[in-house]
């Protein structure tokens, strides 16, 4: 049985986490800390009940009930975080006091500890930058994030690194990419979704709808972390990169949610402010290289495609866009 910590707890992949940890041993003692800026506790209704599992409402920023949530913890998943790109250029702090001071406040925390000296982190894709090239291993560099969102996450990740060679820690670092699913209320796929149910004869789309990047879907990702969890490290901290094998470009992705809501005729309009991207900061093409991680055995369900019907399947479905 291990005691486990996820932070971001009730957010749209740590409470997906979480039911996948409970489906790989219902053993394990969970605690999902948030703040519910963005996280939701109907995310996490189906354990509140249990014993098993403790919900803590507080901010990583505030060092008292971190540090006793760690010391009740062997392990700690790390998903909370500032994940909005576009934020960045309106609000410089965000990403900073939310990733990188979260951060340092956690590993703070877990120095302090006698027992919990394990972090899996969620770090991102977009901390390699826009590199042209067929697919990116984690061995790639330099790293050129060209967004304050992807910079503060390889700060994280550096910080990791130092803390888990001169504290006697041992890290995990998951290089995500573009995860989605039912739960997430941010993202190219809920964003198109919810403007075609608010007019469904017109679509306007950021960037040139060239964007051509690789879509995961948040089961896969999940799944990753379990595996993850249950392999030792050969490296400290040993970097991955989760990631399905394909990519689809923007205009294809809003091809897919028309025909999934059975519209026809719609007119779609091109914003292209940003040199084809949607937004500052935002990399308009990428594909990971996901051999390492696949070596443990993991292999993702759903490529992109199957990933985005999934997706606007299950939003209709359960009326996660009203």
């Amino acid at each position: 049985m291990a005691r486990i910590l996820v932070t971001g707890g009730a957010g749209f992949i740590g409470s997906s986490l979480i039911g996948a940890l409970f489906r790989s041993d219902e053993n394990h003692k969970i605690i999902a800390y948030d703040n519910l800026s963005t996280g939701r506790l109907e995310n996490i209704s189906d354990w509140q009940s249990q014993s098993n599992f403790d919900f803590i409402k507080a901010d990583m920023l505030e060092t008292g009930g971190l540090e006793n949530a760690i010391n009740e913890s062997d392990v700690v998943f790390h998903l909370a975080a500032s994940s909005d790109v576009e934020i960045g250029e309106i609000n410089t702090n965000i990403d900073f006091e939310q990733n990188v001071v979260s951060t340092y406040r956690l590993l703070e925390a877990m120095k302090k500890s006698k027992e919990c000296k394990r972090i899996i982190f969620a770090s991102t894709s977009t901390i390699y930058g826009e590199v042209m090239k067929d697919r990116l291993s984690e061995n790639h560099s330099p790293l050129r994030p060209i967004s304050l969102y992807g910079s503060s996450k390889l700060a994280c990740e550096s910080l990791i690194s130092g803390y888990c060679h001169m504290f006697n820690m041992t890290g995990t670092i998951a290089r995500l990419a573009n995860i989605i699913g039912p739960k997430s209320r941010q993202g190219v796929v809920y964003d198109l979704v919810s403007k075609l149910i608010s007019n469904p004869q017109h679509l306007e789309i950021l960037g040139n709808g060239k964007q051509n990047k690789s879509y995961l879907h948040v089961t896969d990702c999940v799944n990753a972390f379990v595996y993850l969890f249950k392999t030792p490290e050969e490296e400290n901290p040993a970097v991955y990169n989760v990631g399905s094998d394909d990519k689809i470009t923007v205009s294809d992705i809003s091809e897919i949610l028309i025909q999934e809501l059975d519209l026809s005729s719609v007119e779609r309009t091109y914003i292209d402010k940003h040199n084809g991207a949607g937004w500052t900061g935002d990399v308009r093409e990428f594909l990971l290289d996901s051999t390492k991680l696949k070596k443990l055995g993991w292999i993702p369900k759903y490529n992109s495609r199957e990933a985005i019907i999934l997706t606007v399947r299950d939003f209709l479905k359960s009326h996660e866009l009203n």
